[in-house]
């Protein structure tokens, strides 16, 4: 019956299911969002482990117009170390390939650091939404509350279709996402991010090594068959809005790391960080020669082989609990 159900979501355009986070008993602690090795292995049994394609299958199926409604491939972003430590052996346990996408900047001394601050709200409050409270207060304190609220108010209907957009979100969460991708600077939004590591005395150099793959894991991955795909090189959680050099630099940076870490690898796959692209970003992964790229969105229908919608691994697991 449940089987039927996930098939009935699968409207001929949705093809992918996205993961970020995994948590365990040991180093990686649980998270807003994150699921467990064995709410892992259910999302996989839910799903059908034989419609789950590898990704070279899935690029030849995709290629030759030849998938089906029930096919669907496991997509793993942001190269995050419990996807390494958690998810892959489960994985290869069950014989199961599949495609992750990496920014880059983690590889390097100066990593990008959403995935730090995501660390910290997650883990140095006993619920997001205290997070959230002293975020504001920050924010705020510096542009007065009448301020914000107007910007919530002119955004209204955008924080709306948002949520419809991205389900797996509150409307906390999005006003969060707004206040940080649309009213502040960046430099801003880091500048409030570090004076709240420092009333909780957070010592962020020593999580930064735990959160990302290194070389040898990501050769590890390439190795074993899975596919492994661009994601930018920074992460910006507004790519589209970008410019066309900005956003060439992106992906020029994020495949010439790439190919310096790992040997002999072939990059033809990508993901949208924040599922943000525009026109441009289609037109530079063509001449890139990528020939599948992924969106984090059901809403709309796939326009080309880069934009092949992907189900958050939340929707599912939210129906499994229920």
């Amino acid at each position: 019956m449940k089987k039927n159900y996930f098939n009935s979501l699968n409207i001929n355009f949705f093809h992918g299911i996205m993961f970020h986070h995994f948590h365990d008993r040991n180093m990686h602690k649980k998270s807003q969002g994150s699921i467990s090795a064995k709410e892992f292995e259910k999302i996989l049994n839910f799903i059908g482990f034989e419609n789950i394609l590898d990704p070279k299958v899935f690029i030849d199926l995709l290629k030759n117009n030849k998938l089906k409604k029930k096919h669907v491939c496991l997509t793993f972003d942001d190269n995050l170390k419990s996807q390494f430590d958690i998810a892959l052996p489960v994985l290869e346990k069950h014989n199961l390939k599949a495609f992750f996408f990496v920014y880059s900047s983690s590889l390097t001394k100066k990593p990008d650091l959403l995935e730090l601050f995501r660390y910290f709200r997650t883990n140095y409050y006993k619920s997001v939404n205290l997070f959230y409270k002293d975020f504001n207060k920050e924010v705020i304190n510096k542009y007065g509350k009448n301020k914000i609220d107007n910007f919530f108010k002119n955004n209204k209907k955008k924080i709306l279709s948002w949520k419809s957009n991205f389900k797996i979100y509150t409307v906390q969460d999005i006003k969060f996402r707004f206040l940080r991708d649309r009213f502040l600077l960046k430099r801003e939004y880091e500048k409030f991010m570090f004076n709240l590591f420092a009333s909780k005395k957070f010592d962020y150099k020593k999580i930064l090594k735990k959160l990302f793959m290194n070389s040898k894991d990501l050769n590890k991955l390439s190795k074993l068959g899975h596919e492994i795909g661009l994601h930018s090189n920074s992460h910006p959680t507004r790519l589209g809005d970008l410019s066309k050099i900005h956003q060439l630099t992106e992906y020029n940076t994020n495949k010439k790391i790439l190919k310096s870490f790992v040997k002999k690898i072939d990059i033809i796959s990508m993901s949208h960080p924040c599922g943000s692209y525009n026109q441009n970003t289609i037109n530079i992964l063509k001449n890139m020669k990528i020939q599948v790229g992924f969106r984090s969105d059901l809403k709309k229908k796939n326009n080309s082989s880069l934009e092949i919608a992907r189900m958050d691994h939340s929707i599912i697991n939210k129906y499994l609990k229920n």
